[in-house]
């Protein structure tokens, strides 16, 4: 017989959110992993391959991979959230005027996300560090700002379906005002996409922010973060694989179990 309470969770949800919970445990407190500085450099260990005493090797200073990589959580992961968090309050207001707005607004609105649609996200995000200037705090904002018009169309979409519905109707003959409407009504509608949405958007938020580490336009070395640590051990990919290996490959698992988890929560909530 077909259970009738909620799905189990798939054994890829579960290694994902395993992988964000140890990611998250990471970033807030690095030393549970290791208790080695990031930034200790000692010369006679450089280029050491992986090994018991150096889990995943040292680079050209002797620094300690394992343990940048571990420090680099925080940083990536704090660019990722604040990113995203900047594209979905861009995204809410844009979407909220284009889809409650008069039809003028509306138009408005969706001819400024066609221009910037017009670019690809990067390239904005390249747009606006170039004026800016380079560093932690204008990438992040630089992809926040560069993936805010993929979630205002989403958002603005949901919008208009939720407020042609009954209960919209029956707030406005009870004489409730738009914002009423939009706090009461509209908001709690949308918040388990947004959510759903923000999930998603954290794992492409790491990647497009590592790029731009990885182009030295955010953090820079010697940082302990994964797109400065990948700028830097490029130099030596043929002299020390690991360099480049093991902070690429926390990159993707960080963006694919942030995928995995978002797309579940969409389906989740496409079920119910």
């Amino acid at each position: 017989m077909r259970s009738l309470g909620r799905p189990r969770p798939r054994p890829a949800e579960v290694v994902s959110a395993v992988i964000l919970i140890l990611l998250v445990a990471a970033a807030l407190a690095p030393q549970l992993f290791t208790a080695t500085d990031p930034l200790a450099i000692a010369p006679a260990s450089a280029f050491t391959p992986p090994s018991p005493g150096h889990w995943f090797g040292t680079d050209e200073s002797g620094r300690d991979i394992f343990t940048r990589v571990i420090y680099g959580a925080r940083t990536s992961l704090l660019i990722g959230l604040c990113a995203t968090a900047i594209g979905m309050l861009l995204a809410l207001l844009l979407g909220s005027l284009a889809g409650l707005g008069p039809r003028p607004v509306d138009f408005g609105v969706n001819r400024l996300l066609e221009v910037l649609f017009a670019f690809p996200g990067l390239l904005l995000a390249l747009v606006f560090i170039t004026i800016f200037g380079v560093g932690v705090t204008s990438a992040t904002v630089a992809v926040g700002l560069a993936t805010a018009p993929g979630y205002a169309r989403i958002i603005r979409s949901e919008i208009r379906s939720i407020r042609l519905s009954g209960h919209i109707e029956a707030a406005v003959v009870l004489g409730r005002s738009p914002a009423q409407i939009f706090r009461r009504n509209i908001l709690p509608n949308v918040a388990a996409g947004l959510f759903a949405l923000a999930t998603l958007g954290v794992g492409q938020a790491i990647v497009w922010a590592s790029a731009l580490s990885f182009l030295g336009l955010g953090a820079v070395p010697p940082a302990a973060e994964w797109g400065a640590m990948l700028s830097a051990g490029r130099t030596y990919i043929s002299l020390a694989w690991w360099l480049t290996f093991f902070p690429g490959a926390f990159v993707v698992l960080s963006a694919a179990a942030a995928t995995v988890l978002g797309r579940s929560l969409q389906r989740r909530n496409r079920e119910r």
